[in-house]
């Protein structure tokens, strides 16, 4: 669908684009394909058409907002006016359009600071959202050393903002008052250079990406809470910038996460996993009353040797939330497929002799994609376990990718 908008709208100027669904379709995913084909972030200070002098006007021409019109019609042809179905395709398309303009920000100027200052912006204002924030050496002080570690080279300090989403009372049944919470835990590492062990001059840029899996899930629990959806949703950001500087964790240095567990460093460059280890520790430790963590990352190149570019890969301590994600994707169009799951065979891959583990694989062609998950979820406190808690973990490194290389400027 993005790529069919994008291949026929062209130029400038109001669009109206017309919609045939099946009855009883979810209007949300189209729309928030749609919304895909026209990028919010733009720095550009001449147009093409500027640049060859055609305006007369030194060259230079103001940037002019575009009207997208949509109208879905259904089987029969007639216009869909359900307000509800209207809505939440709104609301979806500007979940995914809050989502694109942060992944496209550049890190000059989206900082861990102002990520977090998107935040307020969203929701200070709305009396259904708390939002906590921990932030530099208060991180270190409260043993978040995954975040802490990995941020404290930066020139803005790491932070975990935490946001809880209460529903109304209005908008809930006997039925949702039962229902246990959600924790959505996102990777926000604003610009990654690999520590210390540095990326290459190629393989650095488009690093200003690695925060997509916390503009994603901020994407999605914003248009939760703007439809008022009647169950208790947490959102943990773990915002941070892998820099280099006197500061900077080094391989061979020996962390505490925040599950108590010690980590020697032997990959710099392997940081995701590190400060979403602090979030989902901290979520399976003291949310008594959520049943589901849901962690969400660019966080392996090898997600696309596994999964390829369209399908996220998704590890996950049960079967049945293998199968929901799976059919989840199937209707959203954000597809996914699972890992293997053997955490019995595989987290022998961060044995290390000086610590509890190590933070990057000995063998890379041992399903490293999966050994990265199962690092995560080495962090999962016990009784959480021990209570039937549900964890799915997210890399969608590949999608990412893709929508990258696909990017055009309408």
């Amino acid at each position: 669908m993005t790529d069919l908008v994008k291949s026929s709208v062209k130029g400038k100027g109001p669009v109206r684009i017309m919609v045939c669904v099946e009855d009883e379709y979810p209007l949300g995913p189209i729309a928030g394909a749609i919304s895909r084909a026209f990028p919010v972030f733009n720095r550009k200070t001449k147009s093409k058409k500027a640049d060859a002098g055609e305006d007369g006007d030194n060259g230079e021409e103001e940037e002019e907002e575009r009207m997208i019109h949509v109208t879905f019609l259904d089987s029969k042809g007639r216009v869909v006016k359900n307000e509800v179905e209207i809505n939440a395709a709104r609301e979806a398309a500007e979940g995914v359009r809050l989502a694109c303009r942060l992944v496209d920000t550049h890190p000059e100027e989206l900082t861990s600071t102002a990520f977090a200052q998107e935040c307020h912006d969203l929701f200070d204002e709305d009396d259904t959202v708390t939002i906590e924030e921990i932030v530099g050496e208060e991180l270190k002080e409260k043993g978040y050393g995954g975040i802490y570690n990995v941020g404290k080279g930066a020139t803005e300090p790491p932070r975990l903002v935490i946001m809880t989403y209460d529903p109304p009372k209005d908008v809930l049944t006997e039925e949702d008052e039962e229902q246990s919470a959600i924790t959505l835990v996102g990777k926000g590492i604003v610009y990654d250079t690999g520590g210390l062990a540095i990326k290459s001059r190629v393989g650095m840029c488009g690093m200003k990406h690695d925060m997509g899996g916390a503009a994603g899930v901020l994407g999605g629990f914003a248009a939760a809470v703007r439809l008022r959806t009647p169950r208790k949703i947490r959102l943990m950001l773990c915002l941070a910038e892998n820099a280099i500087g006197p500061e900077s964790v080094r391989n061979d240095d020996i962390i505490t996460q925040y599950s108590g567990k010690t980590v020697e460093i032997n990959n710099s460059d392997a940081e995701g996993r590190l400060v979403l280890s602090d979030a989902v520790a901290h979520a399976t430790q003291h949310f008594d009353d959520s049943d589901l963590v849901v962690d969400m990352a660019t966080l392996t190149g090898a997600q696309l040797v596994s999964t390829g570019k369209t399908h996220a890969a998704i590890l996950t301590n049960k079967e049945e939330l293998e199968h929901t994600a799976v059919k989840a994707g199937l209707v959203s169009g954000d597809l996914c497929y699972p890992l293997l799951y053997a955490p019995e065979l595989l987290n022998k891959e961060f044995n290390s002799k000086v610590a509890d583990m190590k933070n990057s694989v000995k063998d890379r062609s041992n399903a490293q994609c999966s050994c990265a998950g199962h690092f995560i979820e080495s962090h999962i406190d016990s009784k959480y376990i021990e209570r039937d808690g549900g964890w799915l973990h997210v890399d969608m490194a590949g999608p990412e990718v893709k929508r990258r290389e696909e990017l055009v400027m309408v």
